[in-house]
């Protein structure tokens, strides 16, 4: 058997969590007081995902950066890929929150979007 220790971030509360595993299985998770805790553990040491937060560079607009998002979580192993994907996007204003900046960014099959409104000059 193998624990792995963990800090949950499902909630404001930071919970110390102790992992227990067999063979790649969630055997058992400890010190969580919400359900959060549990779900957190169980997928962070089985398949760890991350929602990726960036800018991108905009012209012609009233903001020369677009601050984007992934609109859901990707693999924890698509970060860096994602990140240098995003470095060749150049948009033209105007953008409006929720536009598709990249779509299927680095394989993943999740878009990444626009967080805010950019007007045209």
């Amino acid at each position: 058997m193998n624990t792995i220790e963990l800090t949950c971030i499902g909630c404001p509360l930071g919970c110390p969590l102790t992992v227990t595993m067999e063979a790649n299985e969630v055997i058992e998770v400890k010190g969580n007081t919400c359900p959060k805790g549990a779900t957190y553990a169980k997928k962070e040491v089985t398949n760890p995902t991350r929602i990726v937060t960036s800018t991108v560079r905009v012209t012609g607009g009233t903001c020369q950066m677009l601050n984007v998002k992934t609109a859901s979580d990707i693999p924890k192993d698509k970060i860096f890929a994602c990140a240098e994907a995003l470095k060749r996007v150049v948009l033209t204003a105007p953008v409006r929150i929720g536009d598709v900046v990249l779509e299927n960014v680095a394989g993943t099959g999740v878009n990444v979007v626009a967080a805010r409104n950019i007007s045209a000059l």
